[in-house]
């Protein structure tokens, strides 16, 4: 039986029929291809077409082009999200009380989101406003729901990881360290698209019940 909890874990992940650990010592990350199929990659990025508004950042640094996507928060009470999130609840063991609502994100091309964490940075003047509650994001659960024309990778720098968009795929990664610290090889970049759109769906999980 699946036990479920307030953390994911490798173990968890690799019983997973075809999860695949990316092969580093610096960070806890998984791909899992086919996690979606093109009815509800198809049915997400509708939505996010009707809903989309510009994206925001945490701790604003005065780049007004760091992040020049489009975001969607779906709606979690209809059912087949709430059917998309019970599935993330079972693949990544984490109940669903520790998690954000799922966003969609849409990038035009030339649009990137640069070089970020998904963690919020404990100095940062943010920091209080957004982890004051539920704490800090523990895991990042992310889909591709289509094919990119060109461009539109997401670039790991630190561990010299890029990983293509491909519909369906899933990506997932502990934002911390073993020891529980922030990990800053997580720093990843939503690199531009060159052609064509991208989309995609965000999981993001906290240390502390979100409601």
């Amino acid at each position: 039986m699946t036990t479920i909890s307030s953390e994911s874990s490798a173990a968890h992940l690799l019983a997973i029929p075809g999860m695949m650990r990316v092969p580093s010592p610096r960070i806890e990350m998984f791909v899992l291809r086919g996690f979606l199929g093109p009815e509800e990659c198809a049915n997400l990025i509708a939505r996010i077409e009707r809903d989309r508004r510009p994206s925001t950042i945490a701790d604003a640094n005065g780049d007004n082009y760091f992040r020049t996507s489009e975001t969607c928060d779906l709606p979690m009470q209809e059912p087949d999200i709430v059917d998309l999130d019970e599935r993330l609840s079972v693949l990544s063991g984490i109940e669903r009380q520790f998690g954000e609502p799922i966003q969609g994100q849409r990038y035009e091309p030339g649009q990137e989101f640069k070089a970020h964490t998904d963690y919020f940075d404990p100095h940062g003047v943010d920091y209080q406003r957004y982890c004051n509650i539920a704490g800090q994001r523990s895991w990042t659960f992310m889909v591709y729901l289509n094919d990119v024309e060109a461009g539109g990778a997401t670039r790991f720098k630190v561990i010299d990881k890029i990983i293509q968009p491909e519909r369906g795929k899933l990506v997932c990664w502990n934002n911390r360290r073993l020891d529980g610290s922030v990990n800053p090889a997580t720093l990843h970049h939503a690199m531009k698209v060159r052609k064509g759109l991208k989309y995609v769906i965000t999981k993001w999980y906290r240390e502390r019940p979100w409601l």
